[in-house]
């Protein structure tokens, strides 16, 4: 990948943000043993803004991992705000190319997934330093193409679920995680994404758990006839509220 940079100086501002020390400890040699920059690293963007905020810094580093979709767009909403000025990159697990363009509309200039090479991440951060946006393509045409695939594949019957979500809802139950779905079933890991959250609204579920809990009674109060026919009551511990979710499953004939 050959991108557009301009040279570092040896006054570039660097400012690093990540709860775990060791990723704070790794990003300041990096960047010391790659461009000859020391960042200034905080824990949190607290502790930044306590210490007074760097001033105009060349590039804003904030590393996301484990955290839930709406703190990780909450935190990018008020760095976006308190670093106004300086180009924000964003170094995340989470690929999720919805999060990804959300991330956009908070003025991220860069998102960089873990799974990239550090070679690939340092000419990402370059080309943000000079001017440009960096997000990963493959990303923008997973976005593009997720709900037209989600749609694509809803096939046309009465039944509670669609076909794919059915297939999707079978390896749920088998414990399989979105990428080995994905593969078997032939689309993106994005669209599975889509599937997950309707099947989950479908069934008042909170998460994977429920799905294959309410969707393995579903499957045996049928008589392993299938998840699309009958009309069907089934409830589970509901450990958040106490008592149980219940959820009655009504079929158009």
């Amino acid at each position: 990948m050959d991108l557009p940079t301009k040279p570092w100086l040896c006054d570039d501002r660097v400012v690093v943000i990540a709860r775990q020390t060791m990723t704070r400890e790794f990003w300041a040699r990096v960047f010391k043993e790659e461009r000859g920059i020391s960042p200034e690293c905080f824990a949190a963007l607290d502790e930044w803004v306590d210490g007074g905020c760097l001033p105009n810094p060349s590039i804003v580093v904030l590393y996301q991992s484990g955290i839930v979709k709406t703190d990780a767009l909450a935190e990018v909403e008020r760095l976006s705000a308190q670093a106004a000025g300086s180009p924000v990159v964003v170094v995340s697990d989470n690929e999720d190319p919805a999060v990804i363009v959300q991330m956009l509309a908070q003025k991220v200039r860069g998102y960089v997934p873990t799974s990239f090479s550090l070679s690939t991440a340092m000419q990402a951060m370059d080309l943000v330093r000079a001017g440009g946006t960096f997000v990963p393509a493959s990303s923008l045409i997973a976005a593009h193409h997720a709900p037209e695939e989600a749609q694509t594949c809803a096939p046309k019957s009465n039944g509670l679920f669609t076909t794919r979500q059915a297939a999707v809802i079978d390896a749920l139950r088998r414990g399989k995680p979105n990428k080995i779905i994905a593969y078997e079933l032939k689309m993106r890991e994005s669209t599975v994404k889509v599937h997950v959250r309707n099947i989950m609204k479908k069934l008042h579920a909170t998460n994977r758990t429920q799905v294959a809990y309410l969707a393995t009674q579903l499957l045996e109060d049928s008589g392993g006839k299938g998840l699309n026919g009958g009309n069907r009551e089934v409830s589970m511990p509901d450990t958040a509220r106490g008592g149980h979710l219940k959820l009655v499953c009504n079929e158009v004939e």
